[in-house]
């Protein structure tokens, strides 16, 4: 087993009272029994390989979780690994809900880490989807073709920004409520920002 190094400028992310408190200090030491350095990223714990994020946890209303980095590039085994939302590409999560599945599913969890360990060591990298491989709603393209200012601003954007833009214009089920989210936002783009900025 690896030497368990405790970082304690992430200590107070365990202590601070919090729903997940006792699921989060399991969820902890399995992560450094496998070796990985203890770090403080996002406000989060994440526990690294070198320079290399492998595995962080991280707490929501519903549950509380390991997120891995390259999580769609792993063989998930027992198929408990989910993607977050459509729009996350390559992180995976495993989610909890109580100690007792964080102690059944340990040597599970540990198999998974020393996986993602072997993934991060081969410097293996995910494909990301192209910005141009998401389909352009016919509302914004419209406007990208009357607008030419839209259009410059729009494809300056960075592939990320751009696939948000296309994932939250796409993600309306009418053609008005499209209209509104590309009108809501045609200034955002023209000022070089992304939809979260």
């Amino acid at each position: 087993m690896a030497s368990i190094k405790l970082n304690p400028k992430v200590d107070w992310f365990f202590t601070k009272p919090t729903k997940w408190q006792e699921e989060y200090g399991k969820l902890r030491m399995i992560a450094l029994e496998c070796g990985l350095t203890e770090e403080l990223k996002w406000g989060n714990p994440c526990y690294t390989l070198g320079d290399k994020n492998v595995v962080l946890i991280h707490g929501f209303k519903e549950y509380c979780a390991y997120l891995f980095f390259k999580g769609s590039l792993m063989k998930d085994e027992h198929g408990i690994l989910i993607q977050q939302t459509p729009n996350v590409q390559v992180p995976r999560q495993i989610r909890f809900t109580n100690t007792k599945e964080i102690t059944k599913l340990a040597k599970t969890l540990k198999a998974y880490i020393k996986e993602a360990i072997d993934l991060e060591k081969s410097g293996v990298k995910a494909t990301l989807k192209k910005a141009s491989e998401y389909k352009i709603p016919e509302e914004f393209q419209n406007k990208l073709d009357e607008n030419a200012a839209l259009k410059k601003a729009f494809y300056a954007l960075t592939p990320g920004r751009q696939r948000g833009y296309l994932f939250y214009f796409s993600q309306a089920k009418q053609s008005k409520t499209r209209e509104e989210r590309v009108a809501k936002y045609t200034q955002h783009i023209l000022n070089g920002k992304g939809i979260d900025d």
